[in-house]
């Protein structure tokens, strides 16, 4: 639907947002009206080079036309049923990621948040059915992001952050310990600890990759303890970083992975992927999820998974993310270029973030801040050199009006 079809105003449409919607967003002033590949397109038919992806969802392109058409010829057959009868896209969709993941099994969800609490309740679940009643200590890391569900928002290794407070008590059975320390995660470590949880890239928490001897010393950690690895990919799946999963460029497997946004392709979908000794704690009736599996968004994530597969998107986003932080580390401010794949996170050495995403934005280009001090980048995993050099050329402009506006203020004050 576009604004041309309601007879509103763009600012008749914002009004009715501002007065029935709940707002947790900043939003931006445009209305997003029609995607395609990188390039998202407003009311007036302004085009966007998109760097954030829908974040990190359409990785095979916005609207991409493998996606498309897997959707609408479901349409013509099936959008939902309830779970109990079999349907092809779950059947054909679980075959193509488990074969892939190298997991065994697959439980769907919505989205990345209730993934992740499908696993935290397997991994409780694995613990207290195996060991006892109070084997379910998780350990995940310190600025970590699990999502806003209550589980994972427990998970969430931020207790200061909006995320955790005014919310009363945590969901007990969490500690966390600082990323990319493995002596912090092994001194955390107690005879009722099940799991250890992490991102392979922490994206919330400024874009921080997973050191290789972190990794290593993890999956170590747990196989001396008798406990379980678990990987948080809901961002960093499906390309992203390199490879088809985070952890197949690590040589590291885990015990049971998360996964949503590029799965999708633009359609809502999570899943838990999980080794047969994990998933088999799942009997009728210990978990359920009236839409996971959703037919119309399973022939969407088949669709997306196989765009990404057989067209190697994985080694575009190694090629062009290799390429894009070569090119950031050369603009003004920047401290420090980290990431992995195309998830790349820009750090400054002033705090300008917030004042160079709204300068790109200005300049037709969609890029995102994580505090104060850093811009992520999270494009559509088909970016081309020549997007990245525009993108590079846009930054700068948008770097030295913020730097400059930074200084007047200083100097003012």
């Amino acid at each position: 639907m576009r604004l041309k079809d309601t007879g509103l105003t763009p600012k008749e449409l914002k009004d009715i947002v501002g007065k029935y919607m709940v707002e947790t967003y900043e939003r931006y002033d445009f209305i997003a009206e029609r995607a395609e590949g990188m390039y998202i397109y407003d009311e007036e038919g302004n085009a966007y080079l998109d760097f954030y992806g829908g974040v990190a969802v359409n990785s095979p392109g916005n609207r991409n036309e493998r996606v498309v058409e897997a959707v609408k010829e479901q349409l013509d057959d099936i959008m939902h049923t309830f779970n109990y009868p079999y349907t092809v896209p779950q059947a054909l969709l679980a075959k193509k990621i488990c074969d892939t993941a190298f997991m065994n099994k697959i439980f769907y969800q919505n989205s990345g948040a209730e993934a992740n609490e499908c696993m935290i309740k397997m991994a409780r679940k694995y613990g207290i059915d195996n060991f006892g009643p109070e084997r379910y200590h998780i350990i995940t890391a310190k600025n970590s992001f699990h999502g806003r569900t209550y589980g994972a928002m427990a998970a969430t290794g931020q207790p200061e952050s909006a995320v955790q407070k005014s919310f009363g008590a945590m969901l007990p059975g969490f500690s966390y310990a600082e990323f990319n320390n493995l002596e912090d995660f092994a001194s955390k470590v107690t005879e009722n600890t099940i799991a250890i949880l992490i991102e392979p890239v922490q994206g919330e928490g400024g874009v921080h990759p997973a050191r290789q001897e972190f990794i290593e010393g993890l999956r170590k950690l747990c196989d001396e303890h008798g406990m379980l690895l678990l990987f948080d990919e809901v961002q960093t799946g499906w390309g992203r970083t390199g490879a088809p999963m985070a952890y197949m460029g690590y040589g590291v497997k885990p015990d049971a992975v998360s996964m949503a946004k590029a799965m999708g392709g633009g359609m809502p979908i999570g899943a838990c992927c999980a080794l047969d000794k994990v998933a088999a704690v799942f009997t009728a009736g210990t978990h359920g999820s009236t839409y996971g599996g959703h037919a119309l968004a399973c022939a969407a994530a088949y669709a997306s998974v196989s765009e990404i597969i057989d067209k190697d998107l994985s080694r575009n986003a190694y090629e062009m993310g290799e390429y894009m932080k070569k090119q950031l580390a050369l603009l003004p401010h920047v401290k420090e270029v980290r990431g992995r794949g195309l998830l790349v996170g820009c750090e400054y050495d002033i705090p300008i973030a917030a004042e160079v995403k709204h300068g790109c934005l200005d300049r037709l280009v969609l890029i995102t801040a994580i505090g104060d001090s850093v811009n992520r980048m999270i494009p559509p995993l088909i970016v081309t050199k020549k997007q990245i050099d525009k993108l590079i050329r846009i930054m700068r402009a948008a770097i030295e009006d913020a730097a400059e506006k930074y200084y007047d203020m200083d100097m003012a004050s």
